[in-house]
């Protein structure tokens, strides 16, 4: 025990946590290492319209309408204009996949966060 002259020997100690066997109330169910997952479902008929299912990381894609901008895919990303260096036709690869259907995509200029609605998947019968 420290001495009393001490200012850290007045200190109350935290509130020990829950027991790992607690229960919420709201439904969520917890495993014993206190982990929970969801699972969400999505319709597969909306995948496969748009190929987001073809989709992973290292996919090859085409550009099929020039975006009026880029952003860069770094930690502190720009926004810059498309003054011609996306053109529509221009191959790329996906690196990463971001909320919303944003895809960080390597192309010849740079890695860039494109939205999913600017590019398909690169098929091999082009």
């Amino acid at each position: 025990m420290p001495p009393a002259w001490l200012p850290c020997a007045n200190l109350i100690a935290p509130k020990p946590s829950p027991p790992l066997n607690f229960e919420p109330s709201c439904g969520v169910r917890r495993s014993q290492r206190s982990t929970s997952a969801i699972k969400c479902a999505s319709n597969p008929s909306d995948e496969s319209q748009r190929g987001e299912a073809e989709l992973k990381i290292g996919s090859p894609i085409v550009i099929i309408e020039a975006l009026p901008a880029l952003k860069t895919a770094t930690p502190m990303s720009s926004l810059r204009a498309n003054t011609g260096q996306v053109k529509a036709g221009d191959v790329g690869r996906v690196v990463a996949r971001k909320p919303k259907d944003v895809w960080a995509v390597r192309l010849a200029i740079g890695t860039y966060l494109l939205d999913g609605k600017y590019f398909r998947p690169f098929t091999e019968e082009e």
